[in-house]
């Protein structure tokens, strides 16, 4: 009867002690679950100095606004190489600010454009050029783009539309000064750039 005691004791010991095992178990990884969470979501929190006054600020998930960081990109690219005034200075000038924005497929088509007297031609006519995007569609899982816009050239005879699309990737990259989206266009090419309407003014 005591050996029988003893070994229910025993028992019970052991379901006890695994009991507490598997208790404490859960409790660590429950703790741990949260306490990972708590970190990462403060570490989404920054504070930003205003005169050594450190002011809080919450710094939101970088995936959540990337679609429309992806499409403010890409029509600041194409903002800076199409729309140009007769001036070689200022050409160059948004040529280099566009170049931080693209990968070599930009620099190809700006050496294209350049053989072709593109540029030669903005400066001999006196043509003012403004590009007006349409629209600019996304394929997130792909990281692929497509351009439409128009581009309007104000020449001293007449004012052409033409109709322009391009397509290209974006490829994530770190954000910095000469490219704060932190991101690259590559494989750019135009896919369509032509005359939509062509207005001679009146030189009366």
């Amino acid at each position: 009867m005591i050996i029988k005691n003893i070994e229910d004791k025993i028992r019970l010991a052991t379901i006890i002690a695994i009991g507490s095992l598997i208790t404490s178990v859960t409790i660590v990884a429950i703790t741990s679950f949260y306490a990972y969470r708590l970190v990462g979501a403060s570490q989404r929190n920054i504070y930003i100095l205003d005169n050594n006054v450190p002011i809080f600020a919450k710094q939101t998930d970088m995936q959540i606004n990337r679609p429309a960081e992806y499409r403010a990109h890409v029509d600041v690219f194409h903002s800076l190489f199409f729309s140009l005034t007769p001036d070689d200075k200022y050409m160059e000038y948004q040529m280099k600010k566009a170049m931080y924005l693209v990968d070599e497929s930009g620099m190809q088509q700006y050496n294209d454009l350049k053989e072709k007297g593109f540029f030669n031609s903005i400066l001999s006519s006196s043509s003012v050029l403004t590009l007006q995007t349409d629209s600019i569609v996304l394929d997130i899982p792909k990281h692929y783009f497509r351009y439409y816009g128009r581009l309007k050239i104000d020449r001293r005879s007449s004012t052409v539309i033409r109709s322009l699309i391009t397509e290209g990737y974006l490829k994530d990259i770190p954000r910095s000064d000469n490219n704060p989206h932190g991101v690259l266009i590559t494989n750019w090419k135009t896919l369509e750039n032509k005359d939509l309407e062509d207005v001679e003014k009146n030189t009366f």
